[in-house]
């Protein structure tokens, strides 16, 4: 199994190409199933979860070619086989994205109750409530979710809690439902809007992404389109961190600066120096970062997905810190392996207070899912010594060129086999 050994203590000193948004790629992807036209995307990044989908699609019969600069089309001219089965979906919850596309489109599928990172609970009773709204037959049976609808009729579906991939699946299986679906506290995130516009590109009408009330008027069919996956802001904001707690200066180009405002807010709180262009991002940071409090939230708040690099930044930081955690319930599991590297933080319910020190210890730590991962990374750069971080397959699902971009800013990081 794979590690990274990272020698810290230098600062990040460079420019970095932001790479496209795995949150957004893998819905979109699986807009694929609703057409028999080609879907030609640009600006794929090269990840595990991608070719995950592409594998889990591609078993049921959409063609897919894809060249190594970000450019993938999909070809569903014939789904052989409607069905995810547990050995694929069980690595990535995203998976549960093919099931409103596939029964919109082929009248039925079969799809394996999903897996993914271990940072909480994530039900799927939204999707289902929401698609039996539309008229769809569910049962669950031996862990498999089946599905059947001769075909989706429009509803108003009123979302329990913001789920950003029960909002994509809704909006893609209403896109070919007959009538107008309405769903209400529905999701805001730019990865949303992404989906929708290219949807738009194939023909949807769709109305209000990125607001909590998206409405859907149903076509009979979609065609094919080309569409650029937009950059991914939790990249962006992972190298931002690392900039950040290292005290460094660097450059992000190809970025999307718009979809960052609160933590781009953040940083200039802890104290970071930081410009905007069209899409690059600047950050300085002369000495150490300031303690800074956050709580996460549903877009546009502070991201999830950012909160652990922002807690490797505050472990660094002069003062304390207050993190409160409000999406995710076990999303602390990153403590225990940052206080191994010499940060100070205490855990209560979902509020974590860490106790910025001066200085980490390097040591051999265990990356628990995704953005603890990043997390670790982040505070090993900054660590005296040298870091070994175990499971970094975690990382590969969601950063592209990990080590060779960190090379790129000066950073002292290895691949061990």
């Amino acid at each position: 199994m794979n590690k990274l050994l990272i020698k810290g203590g230098r600062p990040l000193d460079g420019t970095v190409q932001v790479s496209g948004a795995k949150n957004a790629a893998l819905p979109i992807m699986c807009a694929a199933l609703l057409t028999d036209g080609r879907l030609d995307l640009t600006n794929v990044p090269k990840l595990m979860d991608v070719a995950t989908m592409a594998k889990l699609l591609g078993q049921m019969g959409v063609g897919i070619d894809r060249d190594g600069g970000g450019r993938m089309t999909l070809q569903a001219d014939a789904i052989s086989e409607p069905v995810a089965p547990y050995e694929l979906v069980r690595t990535m919850r995203a998976s549960i994205l093919v099931l409103g596309p596939l029964v919109a489109r082929c009248g039925r599928a079969k799809v394996s109750l999903p897996g993914g990172c271990a940072i909480g609970q994530r039900p799927v009773d939204q999707h289902l409530k929401g698609l039996a709204a539309m008229g769809v037959r569910l049962s669950v049976d031996h862990g498999y979710i089946h599905a059947e609808a001769s075909r989706l009729v429009g509803a108003r579906i009123v979302m329990d809690m913001v789920t950003v991939t029960g909002t994509e699946n809704l909006m893609m299986a209403a896109a070919l439902a007959e009538g107008t679906t309405v769903l209400e506290n529905a999701a805001r995130e730019p990865e949303v809007v992404d989906l929708a516009n290219c949807l738009i590109a194939m023909g949807a009408k769709i109305e209000g992404a990125g607001t909590d009330l998206i409405r859907i008027e149903g076509v009979a069919a979609l065609s094919g389109a080309v569409h650029p996956v937009m950059p991914d802001r939790i990249e962006t904001g992972t190298y931002l961190a690392a900039a950040a707690a290292s005290g460094g200066r660097i450059k992000l180009t190809g970025a999307a600066p718009g979809t960052l405002d609160a933590t781009l807010g953040k940083f200039r709180e802890a104290g970071a120096r930081i410009h905007c262009g069209g899409d690059t991002i600047e950050l300085e940071m002369a000495g150490r970062p300031s303690a800074v409090d956050l709580r996460t939230a549903p877009y546009p708040g502070f991201a999830t997905d950012m909160q652990a690099q922002f807690m490797a930044v505050d472990a660094v930081a002069l003062g304390t810190s207050v993190i409160t955690e409000n999406i995710f319930e076990n999303r602390f599991m990153h403590v225990l392996e940052l206080q191994r590297l010499g940060a100070d933080i205490s855990i209560q319910g979902n509020t974590a207070v860490v106790r910025g020190v001066e200085k980490l210890q390097g040591a051999t730590v265990m990356a628990t899912d995704l953005r603890a991962s990043a997390s670790l990374v982040i505070a090993g750069l900054v660590a005296e010594g040298e870091t070994v971080i175990d499971r970094i397959y975690h990382l590969d699902r969601g950063y592209e060129s990990l080590e060779q971009k960190l090379a790129g800013l000066g950073a002292h990081v290895q691949r061990l086999a």
